[in-house]
């Protein structure tokens, strides 16, 4: 299976093309950058294309980064995947960003709680926290850094993301045994695109995954009255 990774959710416009099974992508790229999105993305996958035979028509599957993350970046990267599935007639499924920050971390003989954090800005982020196993502590959500702590337990914990270092400090700080695996504001695409392998379509829709409301809300006051 050939599988086309996009990553726009968070710091970077990413994409790879990777063969399901190989750990080295046939062809990747990623810019970092907070806005430009939009922008950038297109033409940085025509140069991906341009570098695998047969290009886009040789893809099996599109993996997409669903959120959370920045509303206006996983409305061009969930627009782009629809697209190119549309015109390639194969699947697209969503793969949730805090899932491609865990996915390196459970790999190998590691110990403690497997944990993503991402800065979610205003003093709360978006968390996710495995147990070894696979048993979920912390399901996808937002909450303030001290609720976080509170939930994690006693730890020990091993944090990748983007509010890594925050966290690991004030885990820290509360007595918290805490350990950084990565500070990346942004996850590494050749894992969005491992786990886009393996997702059902019929589960992993490319649909945004909103954790809280957007900041910019109507001005109730400011409507005009409907005759």
């Amino acid at each position: 299976m050939r599988v086309l990774a996009i990553d726009t959710a968070l710091g970077a416009c990413s994409a790879c093309i990777v063969e399901a099974g190989e750990t080295v992508p046939l062809a990747a790229e990623s810019i970092p950058m907070d806005r430009g999105h939009a922008e950038a993305l297109m033409p940085l996958l025509d140069r991906l294309s341009a570098q695998v035979e047969g290009g886009f028509e040789s893809l099996d599957r599109v993996a997409v980064t669903v959120g959370p993350g920045s509303y206006t970046g996983l409305r061009v990267g969930i627009s782009a995947a629809r697209g190119i599935g549309l015109a390639a007639g194969i699947p697209v499924v969503g793969v949730a960003t805090l899932s491609a920050f865990l996915a390196p971390m459970m790999v190998g003989d590691r110990r403690g709680l497997f944990t993503a954090a991402i800065d979610a800005k205003h003093g709360h982020i978006y968390i996710q926290a495995i147990a070894p196993g696979g048993r979920t502590i912390i399901p996808p959500g937002l909450m303030t850094y001290r609720d976080a702590i509170r939930l994690l337990g006693s730890g020990p914990i091993l944090v990748s993301g983007s509010a890594s270092a925050m966290l690991a400090a004030e885990a820290r700080a509360q007595g918290v045994e805490a350990h950084i695996s990565d500070v990346s504001g942004f996850p590494d695409i050749t894992w969005v695109a491992r786990l886009g392998a393996l997702a059902d379509p019929t589960q992993a829709l490319p649909k945004p995954l909103y954790l809280r409301e957007p900041d910019a809300k109507p001005q109730d006051g400011a409507r005009i009255a409907r005759q």
